[in-house]
């Protein structure tokens, strides 16, 4: 369903699943400027006629230039429900990333210990012993040609690879950290590619979150959506779990 910029996978009295496009935040400080959460509370307000603002909860986020799926809860009861589940056995996230260069194995297990910066709000993998730093650790897979996600122009660039990743943990930065730290940074990201502007084909960072896995806060039922199913938005695995 596409209401004006908004793309919304699923939407209940309980809960609402959308695509957040690249350069919106899910959630912004700065008055006047368009997130996620402003857009999503005034379709809610116009597609229920209720009066006053409505319940908007975020569960989890996405990167301002980083575009994928986001749910939101729309009751205080959803939220805890979400919330709970986040935090005991987690969402399935699935991310695709078009990377420079190719990582050592085809496939593998990424662990690092990193570290925030919050003045530049970089992060940067480090020493367990370093004061604040978290353990980070993903999967990544290699996805043959017939399976991109991303594609057209970005096919005819030398030396890329589609990455497919399962995050274990959910650290600042951890994909974009990661994968630049073992020699295969993310196409268009302006923090952790130093060659990000070596082609005017990368105009946007080449991540996105894909696929999300979680029950439904009020009927228990798995839901999976997922963009990288071309016939249907939700419930087909993109690899394995």
């Amino acid at each position: 369903m596409i209401t004006n910029t908004l793309e919304i996978l699923y939407e209940d009295n309980h809960i609402l699943v959308c695509v957040k496009p690249h350069g919106i935040a899910t959630q912004s400080r700065t008055l006047g400027k368009p997130d996620m959460v402003s857009l999503l509370k005034n379709h809610i307000h116009k597609t229920s006629h209720a009066k006053g603002e409505p319940y908007l909860a975020v569960i989890h986020r996405l990167d301002q230039p980083v575009t994928g799926i986001l749910v939101f809860a729309k009751t205080p009861f959803a939220a805890r429900e979400l919330n709970r589940q986040l935090t005991s056995q987690g969402f399935g996230k699935y991310y695709r990333a078009l990377v420079d260069g190719r990582p050592p194995k085809p496939e593998g297990i990424l662990e690092h210990y990193l570290v925030k910066d919050p003045r530049s709000n970089l992060s940067c993998v480090c020493r367990p012993q370093v004061r604040n730093s978290k353990l980070a650790r993903l999967r990544y897979y290699t996805v043959p040609d017939n399976h991109r996600y991303f594609s057209g122009e970005y096919i005819n660039l030398s030396n890329v690879t589609e990455l497919e990743i399962k995050l274990d943990t959910g650290r600042h930065h951890q994909i974009r950290v990661q994968l630049a730290h073992i020699g295969c940074p993310i196409i268009g990201d302006t923090k952790y590619n130093p060659d990000c502007t070596a082609s005017p084909l990368w105009r946007n960072i080449c991540l996105c979150a894909c696929r999300l896995d979680f029950y439904h806060p009020r009927t228990h039922k798995l839901l999976r959506f997922d963009l990288c199913d071309q016939t249907s938005s939700a419930y087909r695995p993109i690899h394995r779990d």
